[in-house]
């Protein structure tokens, strides 16, 4: 069984190519290495005692993914590659629009070329709409704030045409909450270029000295603290969501959404004060003003990863604050260390 990743050298795609090669797939890798770092495929490599094919191209040049699928006997996709800053996107609208869609387009002329039917989406918490009932389950209404979230819209409503128009073929659309952690042995986690857009990366230059303090935006929401509470979940268990995400595709046919994320609401200030204390460390921070466009709360049903994937997040938050700082001490710079 051989599993085509892309964007397999990020911070989601490494750890889902070791828990794939863990479980004894075979894997091939393509990753244009914008957002990540070729280092991180030298220690798949390491992690799992294995080797596998890696391509460094972007998967919009559809000749080049020709000859990736030629060459090799891909049974299934897991579609990561793709630009996922939140406010770059504000600022490129037309850059995310063009990547992100043209990427999964060629991607699946490519693969009905060569009937490779089985397709995992890479989706987010992002599509959907602002003030939905919480948990939100799949069935909540759809809508996004920025072009990032709607580039993740269009992928899925792309994918769910696709299905229909070829009954025989198998799309997963897994929806993320929030990813945290890295791989317990330090060896590969999150490594944003510059000043990190998400939390946790944040908290864990600033606990190193790398940044000066963390700026929390708002605490004045109505939530128990004032601040913003997400559902975090660790890399280790989403991971095993995209393994899991195969397995099912292989045996249905169909296009299901299926959200990931553990059910529970932490604010801001719950992951400062849970990191604090498990690694023991200090993380200054100061209180800004609010960012536009977010929200007070956001967190997951889960049960449908349950149901049908027989899925759960089994790590906990002291799990992922653990293994973050980890992979900060051992990597200062990241994989530039």
């Amino acid at each position: 069984m051989k599993i085509l990743v892309t964007g397999g050298a990020g911070y989601i795609g490494s750890h889902t190519c070791v828990k794939l090669l863990n479980e004894g797939y075979d894997i091939v890798v393509i990753d244009n290495l914008v957002n990540s770092n070729e280092k991180a495929i030298d220690r798949i490599k390491e992690l799992s005692g294995k080797d596998f094919p890696f391509y460094a191209f972007d998967v919009c040049d559809g000749d080049r993914l020709e000859e990736v699928f030629k060459e090799h006997s891909i049974d299934c996709v897991i579609h990561f590659a793709g630009l996922k800053a939140v406010g770059e996107s504000v600022s490129k609208p037309l850059e995310y629009y063009s990547n992100n869609l043209i990427s999964t387009i060629t991607l699946c002329r490519v693969m009905a070329r060569n009937q490779v039917k089985r397709f995992i989406f890479s989706s987010s918490a992002t599509v959907y709409k602002p003030g939905s009932p919480m948990p939100v389950n799949e069935t909540a209404d759809l809508g996004c704030t920025n072009p990032y979230g709607w580039t993740k819209y269009m992928c899925e409503q792309i994918l769910r045409d696709v299905v229909h128009a070829n009954p025989d073929w198998s799309a997963v659309l897994l929806r993320y909450f929030n990813p945290i952690g890295a791989h317990e042995s330090g060896m590969i986690g999150e490594d944003p270029a510059g000043i990190p857009n998400n939390l946790v990366p944040y908290i864990t230059q600033t606990a190193l000295g790398r940044l000066e303090k963390l700026h929390v935006y708002g605490d004045d929401y109505d939530t128990h603290d004032g601040t913003g509470v997400r559902d975090y979940i660790h890399v280790q268990d989403l991971a095993k969501g995209h393994v899991d995400a195969v397995n099912y595709s292989l045996k249905h046919t169909g296009c299901e959404e299926i959200n990931l994320g553990t059910g529970i609401g932490y604010s801001v200030l719950d992951i400062v004060k849970a990191f604090e204390r498990v690694n023991q460390v200090p993380v200054p921070y100061v209180i800004d003003p609010r960012r536009p466009g977010d929200v007070a709360t956001v967190y997951a049903d889960a049960g449908k990863a349950k149901n049908l994937l027989g899925w759960q997040a089994e790590k906990n938050l002291d799990d992922m604050c653990r293994d973050s700082w980890r992979w900060q001490k051992q990597n200062p710079n990241g994989y530039h260390s």
